[in-house]
């Protein structure tokens, strides 16, 4: 039934949370934060996922811009430890924005859940990330040439989980509304915004969270895609 295969990037295919621990780590012994007050890299890790997470939720909304959004994670992780140190969120903020792209951690049974796709269906990437940082991640990771079509935010000018996001790479792609299935890990985002769109969705749940929501598949791991296709 289905012609196009829309995935989400970010903790769908490509592992965030992996990749962000391993740069942030490098970053904490580079920037030498334990010296400067932040004494343990771990509490340094769950500040950073904790304001990463609400300015995205903001960006999402339209409150923040890129650049207020690379400056700030790093100023509010900072200020957790009551360092108040403008040059080092800037510092720190472009460090993480240069290499986070270089990582290469996928979850498991992602190339051969594309590779297996690809022979039979056309794929496509729908991300609220930012244009060059998402293609070098999809680079990077030797997975670029699976896609047809990379719909970013920007490209789009809308945000998951808005419909017109969902319209316009449903059109870029030149797909019926029956043709689509979206994979995503976010309920609120990638999931809520397939429906609306009338799309057919796969919820990525690897940590089988417990939810109220409707999907009409979900999996926990991604080769249990292979066998719903």
């Amino acid at each position: 039934m289905y012609r196009h295969i829309f995935f989400d990037l970010d903790h769908t295919l490509w592992d965030f949370d992996k990749n962000a621990e391993v740069l942030l780590k490098q970053l904490y012994q580079s920037f030498k934060l334990k010296e400067r007050g932040v004494d343990e890299f771990d509490e340094f890790l769950i500040a950073f996922h904790y304001h990463n997470e609400r300015l995205w939720a903001r960006y999402r909304s339209g409150f923040i811009k890129r650049d207020d959004f690379r400056f700030k994670r790093m100023w509010h992780t900072l200020l957790d430890f009551r360092v108040g140190d403008t040059q080092l969120a800037n510092e720190l903020g472009a460090s993480f924005f240069e290499y986070f792209p270089q990582q290469r951690n996928l979850f498991p049974g992602a190339k051969e859940l594309l590779a297996y796709c690809a022979s039979k269906y056309s794929l496509h990437i729908i991300t609220n990330g930012f244009e060059i940082t998402q293609r070098q991640k999809l680079y990077n990771c030797d997975i670029l040439p699976f896609f047809t079509h990379i719909i970013t935010s920007e490209k789009s000018n809308s945000v998951k989980p808005k419909k017109e996001i969902f319209d316009y790479a449903q059109s870029l792609a030149n797909a019926a509304i029956s043709e689509c299935v979206m994979v995503g890990d976010n309920l609120n985002v990638d999931i809520l915004g397939g429906q609306n769109a009338g799309w057919d969705t796969i919820y990525f749940n690897p940590k089988k969270n417990q939810h109220e929501g409707k999907t009409t598949f979900e999996v926990a791991t991604l080769s249990e895609i292979v066998q719903i296709l």
